[in-house]
């Protein structure tokens, strides 16, 4: 027998318990999170967090959120947050009436968050046609990307997951899949999450012992470098253009970086960056950095963000200091 001939029987009940607007139109697929999840305490918790920090971070703009499906479809929420976290400058309108505004609407906004957190369109787990529907797994993904991007601080539950069902609308009728999904991250990214707020806590909260901390990552810069005959003396200019960062990984983990993967002597912004992407990139496949860096941070000579970087390799070679 078909197993899928089966399963829409064996689905059936949870079926029926998605709203009307969830209708698949023959020959769409839709993913939604499954009603027996809709209870689970954990995602509650947060829902309720994410409801928290928005309404926190509007109060002055007199906006209130009650529900994450119900507010934040048509973009108008979406629009004040950004402008509120990350000073853009949105070329929309603040209120959009119709359909086809606010479908329009979410695509700049949309467009701008996955500009602004570096993410490719395969990795978006979210679209302007699913918040647009109000679907909740789309819109929690969206708003945890966003915190984590824009206020890393902010103290998420780990490891909420969701059990979840494909539909689709096939010629023999609806077949369905189940999955379970993660929303949040795992212990290991939230041990990466508060290593960040300890250098926002440094710079915010302990700014005398700042200099302190980076004496010892110049000396552990210098102590590897300097066999190329090179000598760092200032973190927030020195490694703008990404080119100490290459030799300082090459050095550490042992890579022959070819001269022509890289601009040994740039003369531009796009060659920095193409530099620092490289770097961050190593790193990445290295195990090293696990969690999200905006490479215009370090050419723009955000001391902080280079720190954080630093503090990647000097972690697991600190022992080798001498």
């Amino acid at each position: 027998m078909d197993p899928d001939f089966l399963s829409v029987f064996t689905q059936a009940t949870a079926l029926n318990a998605f709203p009307a607007e969830s209708v698949i139109t023959p020959g769409e697929e839709k993913k939604l999170i499954n009603p027996t999840s809709s209870k689970n305490p954990k995602l509650e918790e947060l829902k309720l967090l994410l409801i928290d920090w928005i309404n926190t971070t509007l109060k002055e703009e007199h906006i209130v959120v009650k529900s994450l499906e119900e507010d934040l479809y048509d973009g108008l929420v979406l629009h004040h947050l950004l402008e509120n976290l990350g000073s853009l400058k949105l070329d929309v309108d603040k209120i959009a009436l119709t359909e086809k505004k606010q479908r329009q609407k979410l695509s700049v906004i949309l467009e701008a968050v996955a500009k602004c957190l570096q993410l490719e369109e395969s990795q978006l787990k979210w679209s302007v046609e699913s918040i647009l529907t109000k679907d909740l797994l789309s819109t929690l993904h969206l708003l945890v990307a966003i915190a984590k991007h824009f206020k890393p601080n902010l103290a998420m539950p780990p490891n909420v997951q969701v059990e979840t069902i494909t539909i689709e609308n096939t010629s023999r009728g609806l077949k369905t899949k189940n999955a379970v999904e993660f929303i949040t991250g795992s212990k290991e990214n939230l041990e990466a999450q508060s290593q960040e707020d300890a250098f926002d806590e440094l710079f915010s909260c302990a700014p005398d012992k700042l200099d302190a901390v980076k004496k010892v990552f110049l000396q552990f810069v210098n102590q590897h470098i300097e066999k190329l005959g090179l000598n760092v003396k200032d973190i927030e200019s020195q490694f703008a253009d990404g080119v100490i960062l290459l030799l300082l990984i090459g050095q550490l983990e042992g890579y022959f970086l070819n001269l022509r993967h890289f601009f040994l002597t740039p003369t531009s912004t796009t060659e920095m960056l193409h530099n620092v992407n490289l770097a961050l990139d190593l790193l990445t496949d290295g195990g090293l950095l696990n969690f999200s860096v905006n490479s215009e941070d370090i050419v723009n000579g955000d001391m902080k963000t280079t720190m954080r970087v630093l503090y990647c390799l000097y972690s697991k070679y600190k022992a080798k200091e001498t």
